[in-house]
Parts: structure tokens; C-alpha cells; sequence
């Protein structure tokens, strides 16, 4: 495919950031693997221009919340390369529909209109998929690819800053919790909101007014969820 978007970059701030304690050698593997696929023409979510949006959108030096996904949605066209995020035109998918209806029962009020969650990246909140690339039309299809090794990097460059939240949603995200520095951060666990499993103990967690009041109490501008 003569198409194919040949530089997959990580966004400068957190290139910068990453170097002072790694190489990058963990995003050969992955990255590499993408390319190949291409090369078979087979269809990649999300595009590449969008792998790294999270970052490029918030970056380290603004970052103040994290919140875990699992993989990118599959389905050709939709993920845009924020855990949980569509475009604004998208239909607002069942995980995020479940989202809103707890910070609307949280916090009394919603200040989002439609899928995106840009507003929120832009606050400083990264929305990181645990895994950042799907083949389209077949979940879970690149859990094994390498990408949990960047993540891991990204937590420990993450826990030289103090006082985050982080959001984990269910197992997947919840096996990074014992990278995560407890004593600087707040970490936040509960089901995941897709449908499955939100009534397991994701509605009514509270997290995103326990996650203002935490940033309220250390000084940190809150987020308009």
C-alpha cells in the first residue's frame, strides 16, 4: 500500500520525557508488527496518524488523570485513538454511555454533548488504552504485540510526577496497579463500564467526584467531566 504512514511518532513532550529513563527499543516490536500488517493490507484501528492521540492531546507536563482502556473499538471507522472516545458525528458506544450516566449520578451534571473526549484530554486527563492498536473487526487481536511493555514505561515515567489518579475499569487495566506508585497517587478501581460488567460495581463507584476532590485537595485544577 503506497498510503501507509511509514512515521508512527510519539508526541515530543513525552518523546523527551521517555528518553530520560528508556530508548524507545519498546516500540520497535510493535510498531513493526503494524507496519507488516499493512503490507498485507489488512485494516488497522485507529488509523495511524491517531495510534499516539492520547499523547499528542496531553501531554507529560499536563497530564493529571489516567484513565485505562482495554483495546481500541474494533469496528472499521470508530476508534480515534482515546480510551473510550469516538468522533463527535459517532454514536456515543455503550462503555461511554455508562460512563456518563455515572458522572451524571456522581456529580449532578455532564458537561460533554457527544462521543468525543477530547475536552477531557485537553484537561490533562490521558486516555490510555492498555493496548493501542486493534486489527479491525477482531478484538483483542493485538493484546499481544508488545505494547504492554511501552505501557509499563509510560507508568514509570508517569509516577516521577506526584499527586495523579488513575482510573482502572476492570482486569485488564487493573494488572498495571502494582506499577503504580500508591504512596504519590490515588489509584481508582472498579468494573468495567461496558454493559457486561458496569452493574458489577461500576455504577455507583463515585470516581470522578473522588478524583476532583483529591485534585481540589492538593491543589490541582478539577476536571469538567
Amino acid at each position: 500500500m503506497s498510503n501507509i504512514h511509514t512515521e508512527i511518532n510519539l508526541p515530543k513532550s513525552w518523546i523527551l520525557e521517555h528518553k530520560k529513563h528508556f530508548d524507545l527499543e519498546s516500540l520497535r516490536g510493535p510498531i513493526n508488527y503494524i507496519r507488516n500488517e499493512y503490507l498485507q493490507n489488512k485494516k488497522i484501528a485507529p488509523s495511524t496518524q491517531n495510534i499516539f492521540k492520547a499523547f499528542e492531546l496531553c501531554t507529560f507536563q499536563e497530564t493529571k488523570v489516567v484513565i485505562f482502556g482495554q483495546d481500541p473499538y474494533f469496528q472499521e471507522g470508530l476508534a480515534n485513538g482515546l480510551a473510550f472516545s469516538v468522533n463527535n458525528h459517532d454514536s456515543i458506544p455503550a462503555s461511554l454511555k455508562n460512563i456518563y450516566k455515572e458522572i451524571k449520578n456522581d456529580i449532578g451534571i455532564l458537561h460533554n454533548k457527544n462521543g468525543s473526549l477530547e475536552t477531557w484530554a485537553l484537561q490533562g486527563v490521558l486516555l490510555l488504552n492498555s493496548c493501542l492498536t486493534v486489527e479491525v473487526s477482531k478484538p483483542g487481536s493485538h493484546l499481544d504485540i508488545g505494547w504492554e511493555n511501552f505501557i509499563k514505561e509510560i507508568i514509570y515515567i508517569l509516577n516521577k510526577k506526584n499527586n495523579l489518579v488513575f482510573f482502572l475499569w476492570g482486569k485488564n487495566a487493573q494488572k498495571y496497579m502494582k506499577y503504580i506508585n500508591s504512596n504519590s497517587h490515588l489509584i481508582l478501581t472498579a468494573a468495567h463500564p461496558s454493559p457486561l460488567s458496569a452493574y458489577r460495581g461500576f455504577f455507583g463507584c463515585e470516581h470522578f467526584s473522588k478524583c476532583n476532590d483529591y485534585l481540589k485537595n492538593n491543589g490541582i485544577k478539577e476536571i469538567n467531566w
